[in-house]
């Protein structure tokens, strides 16, 4: 019996309800990740007053700091962290990536300056996870030189890529190896190695006691070619078999009874390898369905231009994988979480959502707005729609509206936009609860009224009032 009921559609969009041990899950839904046992920025009761329903934490991090064993006698990651609702984890999967194949690719799920330091501490500010941009640790006074640096720099790494396009197989220092057993990590921490299987992963998942248990996986690249693909394909298959054998004999002593087994969808940017895969994981018995892989597009996937993260590719996996999969399964859609894209994939049917953008953005100035709110400073920005202003711009320093005037989070109903520069310019460290506070709450409750509208029948008329 399913745990997961769709009670309205919309088209293809769905509204359901998701049951786990900590609670009911109004979908469609977003996750705030906490990587570390910890949204950045934010307290529990943040997180709760920002309307959040269940967040995200990471199987790799937990597992080698504080260790899932410590957390186990500390009573599971619901007590360790104080928070009572629903938690999935990752699985591991998304650091063989980070660590792996976006090291040797030069690619990563969000485009980033690169790190020319390399001990661990720095990787660590860059690899996996929610972490903290690079150049906003930096002291105040060696910031504008690092904008001034910053064209140049992109310019150059733009040349990279294409490079790396053209001969992806260059071999980059990395720090993690995929083997048929599973992933051979060296910690970011102490440099120690680490074999992360499937086995592991689940145990790992079951000590933290989570609600929403990930299969293990290898997240691929734009870049890695068709014989790569198919054998990576391959393993990922073993793998989550095993991965659903070790959860199956070993999930009646747990601390979260009944959680929940996700599979994971993998693949690239191409119909036919994602039709089969949905065939595949249709077909294997789980609890969920998360679908992650690679949303880029590359020459050695028939396409003419690299695009590390493509809206198009997004809309135009899920189109192709949503009519394979059961209707009775919810439908997670792995690190996404802008705007655009959570109206496209939920038109296709998808449920969840996790993503780091939201924390990330504010710590880094961006700042989401509603169309209503949106200021534009030029005929260029205006063409891009985009949902964010950037705070540490000059035109907001005696401004005295909030963020988002039609906003109610805590941040917009009593500071100003001149206030939250005020802070951001002075690295005051208030300034990542409040901008975290109000792009938490700006995505959830836009998630909520999404769902409201497929109640109303009504998904359209709203998807075009934000899209246009």
């Amino acid at each position: 019996m399913s745990n997961f009921k769709v009670i309205a559609k919309d088209g293809g969009a769905r509204a359901g309800v998701l049951k786990t041990t900590h609670g009911e899950i109004r979908t469609p839904v977003f996750m705030p990740v906490g990587t570390q046992g910890s949204v950045k920025a934010l307290s529990p009761d943040d997180l709760k007053n920002a309307k959040s329903q269940i967040i995200l934490g990471n199987t790799y991090h937990l597992y080698l700091r504080p260790g899932n064993k410590l957390i186990k006698k500390m009573g599971g990651l619901h007590k360790f962290m104080g928070w009572d609702g629903p938690i999935l984890t990752d699985s591991g999967g998304f650091q063989a990536f980070s660590l792996g194949a976006a090291i040797e690719h030069g690619v990563k799920k969000v485009q980033k300056l690169k790190v020319k330091s390399q001990n661990y501490n720095s990787l660590a500010n860059t690899m996996g996870g929610d972490m903290v941009s690079n150049s906003y640790q930096k002291k105040p006074e060696k910031r504008e030189k690092l904008r001034e640096n910053s064209k140049g720099e992109r310019e150059a790494l733009n040349k990279s890529q294409e490079s790396r396009v053209k001969s992806p197989e260059k071999t980059k220092h990395t720090f993690s190896k995929i083997t048929d057993d599973g992933i051979v990590f060296r910690s970011h921490l102490d440099g120690s190695s680490h074999l992360l299987t499937p086995q592991k992963s689940i145990e790992i998942q079951l000590d933290l006691g989570s609600d929403i248990i990930l299969t293990l996986d290898e997240l691929l690249s734009p870049l890695h070619n068709k014989t790569y693909v198919k054998k990576s394909l391959e393993r990922t298959h073993r793998w989550e078999i095993e991965s659903q054998k070790y959860f199956k004999k070993y999930s009646k002593k747990l601390l979260t009874p009944s959680p929940i087994l996700f599979g994971i969808l993998q693949g690239v940017y191409d119909k036919k390898i994602r039709e089969d895969e949905a065939k595949w994981i249709a077909e294997q018995g789980f609890d969920g369905i998360s679908i992650g892989g690679s949303f880029g597009t590359s020459e050695i996937w028939g396409h003419d231009s690299v695009n590390w993260a493509s809206g198009k590719a997004i809309n135009d996996t899920f189109e192709w994988v949503t009519p394979l999969l059961p209707e009775d399964l919810p439908r997670h859609g792995l690190g996404i979480g802008e705007v655009a894209n959570l109206f496209g994939s939920i038109e296709w049917g998808i449920d969840m959502f996790d993503c780091v953008s939201p924390t990330r953005r504010a710590r880094n100035g961006s700042l989401y707005v509603s169309p209503k709110s949106r200021i534009y400073s030029n005929t260029r920005e205006y063409q891009s729609k985009k949902f964010t202003i950037n705070i540490n711009q000059q035109r907001f320093s005696r401004d005295k509206k909030s963020i988002d005037p039609t906003c109610e989070c805590y941040t917009c109903q009593n500071f100003s936009r001149a206030y939250l520069r005020h802070l951001f310019v002075s690295s005051e460290i208030l300034y990542h609860r409040l901008a975290s506070i109000h792009n938490v709450y700006f995505i959830n409750n836009l998630v909520e009224k999404i769902r409201e509208a497929i109640l109303d029948k009504q998904f359209k008329k709203l998807k075009d009032k934000w899209l246009g």
